[in-house]
């Protein structure tokens, strides 16, 4: 390279120096200076550019790409942030000359400026201002990284609590179900007069009211046969009409009209009971209790239990459209982080329609690879321009206060990530998708 070309490429890296607030009160001379003592370091993606653990000898200023920072716990990686032009890295340990606290890895190609401990410390020597400026990275970092470990742990302890109390609420439920089915047939039994044999049962064919005008009708022409609309509208519900009841003796259609209202009660318990074991059912399994950490996952059981899961907040007008496809490949995955995704997606997706619209849970084959897409799309106004850009960093939330942490989507972006996916957004008015691809298990 010659003098000419050099002082071209040190001018250009300074002035993205000069850009950032670390280093915007620095004289030229000084950026320079900076510049001359540092090394420009070329990533690929995927390339790790700090380790965990390993001795700190300098500190790096992105300059151009985006890095992922990640730290681990157990026998996994917490994604912490992801950042861009102008961030410094590695300048917690840097500074105190110890090692490094978090993982480092290219997002993308990425380019960066290395400042070795020397130059750090001459740079410190300049005067107050720029140690006061690489201060508050720091200690922001600290609280960033800090936050994102206490909300992990947050969900762990949530998943431990829905772990056990699947356990405690399974076998009390089913046994619920067995005794509301014997309840029925012990109270049919009690019922019939001695010597005399059960009613009869409902006609076969009759066609079930076609409006609530319609069923209004019918019970009103059973009142005059019961003397009760609750009996009435029992036998409608049973199936009787007052054409099947003509003839039929008084005491018997109260006899009718008493056992069609106990069938009605004990399957409307039956059916609440149910809901209980069916959302029982779907925690055990979205929390994935007793199993080895990766699994091969069918993504359409996931989906299928984040929508039980999520009910509570599909019910005030929410439309549920499935379409998932009849035959798609297992995944090998982290079943409860995957879920993790599934439930944010739906929980935003709700959001943006204010409780009311159709949501759209989409699953199909990749069509460009081996592995599956998984789309959750809504019909609310769509993602602002200004805010795009901002979607999956942490702590970011357009929410008012309380009542977001704006790490959703930040975890919806890393677990996808780390499972060798991709996570894209397609936004406009009347309409938002995010679809997940993901590989297919080997």
């Amino acid at each position: 390279m010659t003098d000419a070309h050099a002082h071209l490429a040190t001018a250009a890296i300074v002035e993205r120096l000069r850009a950032t607030p670390l280093f915007a009160g620095l004289g030229t001379d000084q950026l320079e200076r900076l510049v001359e003592m540092g090394e420009i370091v070329d990533l690929a993606s995927g390339a790790r550019l700090i380790g965990e653990g390993e001795a700190a000898d300098a500190l790096y200023v992105v300059l151009d790409g985006e890095l992922e920072v990640s730290k681990r716990a157990g026998s996994s990686d917490i994604p912490l942030a992801r950042v861009g032009p102008g961030s410094l890295q590695g300048e917690i340990a840097a500074l105190e000359g110890g090692r490094r606290l978090a993982s480092v890895h290219a997002a993308t190609d990425a380019e960066v400026l290395r400042i070795p401990i020397a130059a750090l410390r001459e740079l410190l020597s300049a005067g107050p201002d720029v140690s006061l400026a690489i201060i508050r990275t720091a200690v922001s970092r600290l609280r960033e990284m800090e936050s994102a470990l206490r909300e992990r742990d947050r969900l762990a302890a949530l998943g431990t609590l829905a772990a056990g109390l699947a356990h405690e609420l399974n076998n009390p439920a089913a046994a619920a179900v067995r005794a509301i089915r014997r309840l029925g047939e012990a109270i049919h039994q009690a019922e019939a007069p001695s010597g005399v044999g059960p009613p009869p049962l409902p006609p076969v064919g009759v066609e079930p009211p076609r409006s609530p005008l319609e069923r209004a009708d019918r019970i009103d022409q059973l009142a005059v046969l019961t003397g009760d609309p609750d009996d009435a509208s029992a036998l409608v519900d049973g199936g009787w009409t007052a054409e099947t009841l003509d003839g039929m003796p008084r005491e018997e259609v109260r006899r009718l009209a008493s056992r069609a209202a106990t069938d009605q009660l004990l399957g409307e318990v039956e059916i609440a009971v149910g809901r209980i074991s069916e959302i029982v059912g779907a925690v055990k399994g979205f929390v994935y209790l007793d199993q080895v950490p990766v699994q091969r996952v069918d993504v359409r059981t996931g989906l299928r239990q984040a929508l039980v899961i999520m009910r509570h907040r599909l019910e005030g007008g929410v439309e549920v459209r499935r379409e998932l496809a009849d035959e798609l490949p297992d995944v090998e995955a982290h079943g409860s982080e995957l879920n993790q995704v599934w439930t944010n997606l739906i929980d935003n997706a709700i959001d943006a329609m204010e409780g009311s619209g159709t949501l759209t849970v989409r699953a199909e084959a990749d069509p460009n690879a081996d592995g599956v897409r998984i789309s959750i799309c809504d019909d609310g106004p769509g993602i602002p321009d200004e805010v795009r850009p901002h979607l999956f960093e942490p702590f970011y939330t357009t929410k008012p206060p309380g009542k977001g942490t704006g790490l959703g989507l930040h975890i919806v972006h890393s677990v996808v990530a780390n499972h060798g996916g991709r996570l894209e957004v397609d936004s406009a008015p009347g309409r938002t998708c995010f679809v997940v691809t993901l590989p297919a298990g080997s």
